[in-house]
């Protein structure tokens, strides 16, 4: 009998990489289970996974939107509406029952593309927010973003050589989906010297070297807000990237997941593409995606999320809803944050106050947290950070002495690589290296959530690390 074995498996998937999940995960998951021992030898009394925005995590503990919370927990067992009356505001008890009585119990199957009312309230979300219709058919809900963006991207690549352009620094999904479905990241840098801004004039690079390497452009990714940047485009920006679709035929593909994850929303507000593609009545074919995950929510776990079709044709939509049906439902819970997350509760309604001061606590204490940090991270020595308007990290660029470009070559990792998992031994601090999200030659960064509580703990642990470190390899840095 033949055994299987790395030889004998989809070759594709070899080439996957995922660093927000990868080696420096893996060990501070190592770490944890040692700090479960007494005499364990680390120099740290706990983990703090820095690597990944998932706010509600142990130990980052941002506390889940109650609202939320209480009309799952009736859409799980409704009975609790009888048993405990006293407990849920009334109009939480009413879209409980609205909800179960478009769907019944969530241990069922759903329409494949999602609750019909959960995406005629998606619609209504976008309408008010854009100021143009959304069809609730062109509205697909998925179990978080990542699996509509998986999707899109199996959709779009054809052999025998497609390509998909992709920002740099970008969220490591994009590289990992297309290694898995054998399409050809395209990269565009972004520039970090004007905060991270999208150049049209790399995008046009790109596709020029594209074309040289007989790679057929199919897509261009945006992310924004930028992950793992922060950085938020402007609205003449926009409508230039989408009359660059149109020039090259592109479908832009819309990563707005921190659509609701802004800092400085007077001076840096959010405008969607959906909303630039309608007021320039562009013919080109645009896909949205939003999560639960992110904003204020958090609810990672619960895996729920949607994508929006814009210019899509009728049988493009039918390919997908093919596709979306293999899977036979997104999760039932998924969908009902959604609903949540579009439908929150009204001023006024009794549910307003304690929903109100959840969402705008939480608002506070990230715009708080990023603006300290990176005020304090830029006055270390060889740290340069900018600012992030938007998403839920900072992504300093690190400049490094010899020595440490040195003995990083000499362990086989790339130099933020090196850095990184050194700050994970010392302190217990887990983030994930600038390696994973692509950089320039001779670039070094790492990404680090704007989540964790105890600020001044935490950031007094970066700070005391960097400047051992700088201090053991050489002191000054160099460029």
């Amino acid at each position: 009998m033949r055994t299987l074995t790395l030889d004998n498996v989809n070759p594709a998937l070899l080439k996957v990489q995922y660093a927000v999940r990868g080696e420096l995960a893996i060990k501070a998951e190592q770490y944890r289970e040692a700090l479960k021992t007494e005499g364990n030898g680390l120099p740290f009394t706990k983990v703090i996974n820095s690597n990944i925005g998932n706010p509600q995590q142990k130990g980052l503990d941002q506390p889940p939107i109650t609202f939320t919370r209480q009309v799952c927990a009736l859409m799980e067992w409704p009975a609790l509406a009888e048993l405990a009356p006293q407990v849920f505001p009334e109009d939480v008890k009413a879209r409980a029952k609205e909800l179960r009585d478009e769907i019944g119990s969530i241990g069922a199957y759903s329409h494949s593309q999602g609750v019909p009312i959960i995406r005629k309230n998606v619609a209504k979300f976008i309408e008010e927010r854009d100021g143009y219709p959304a069809n609730p058919n062109h509205i697909f809900l998925t179990g978080g973003a990542s699996a509509g963006v998986s999707l899109l991207i199996n959709l779009l690549i054809t052999p025998p050589k497609s390509g998909i352009l992709i920002p740099i620094p970008q969220y490591p999904l994009y590289t990992a989906t297309l290694a898995q479905h054998r399409g050809v990241p395209l990269p565009y840098y972004l520039d970090e010297t004007h905060e991270w801004s999208t150049s049209l004039d790399t995008i046009e690079a790109a596709i020029e070297k594209a074309a040289k390497d007989g790679v057929a452009p199919k897509a261009l990714v945006v992310i924004n807000p930028g992950n793992p940047t922060g950085a938020l485009l402007d609205e003449v920006t926009q409508e230039k990237l989408v009359k660059l679709c149109e020039k090259h035929s592109l479908v832009l593909l819309a990563d707005e997941v921190y659509q609701s994850n802004l800092h400085q929303p007077v001076t840096h507000p959010f405008t969607s593409f959906k909303k630039i593609v309608r007021r320039l009545d562009s013919p080109i074919a645009l896909v949205s995606f939003h999560s639960i995950s992110k904003g204020v929510m958090g609810e990672c776990g619960r895996r729920g999320g949607y994508f929006e079709c814009t210019n899509i044709s009728d049988e493009i939509l039918a390919l997908i809803y093919k596709m979306v049906s293999v899977g036979l439902c997104p999760p039932l819970l998924g969908q009902i944050g959604v609903d949540c997350m579009v439908r929150p509760p009204k001023e006024g309604s009794e549910s307003y106050p304690l929903w109100k001061q959840e969402t705008d606590t939480i608002h506070r204490a990230l715009a708080q947290r990023t603006g300290i940090m990176a005020e304090r991270l830029n006055k270390l020595p060889g740290v340069k950070c900018v600012n992030s308007p938007g998403a839920l990290y900072l992504y300093p660029q690190l400049e490094l002495p010899e020595g440490a470009i040195k003995a990083a070559e000499e362990a086989g990792k790339s130099p933020d690589t090196f850095y990184a998992l050194r700050l994970l031994d010392e302190t217990g601090i887990c983030v994930v290296s600038g390696e994973g999200f692509g950089k320039k030659p001779g670039h070094n960064y790492y990404r680090l959530t704007c989540l964790c509580p105890g600020v001044e703990e935490y950031v007094g642990a970066l700070e005391a690390f960097h400047l051992k470190f700088m201090e053991k390899y050489g002191g000054a840095a160099s460029s």
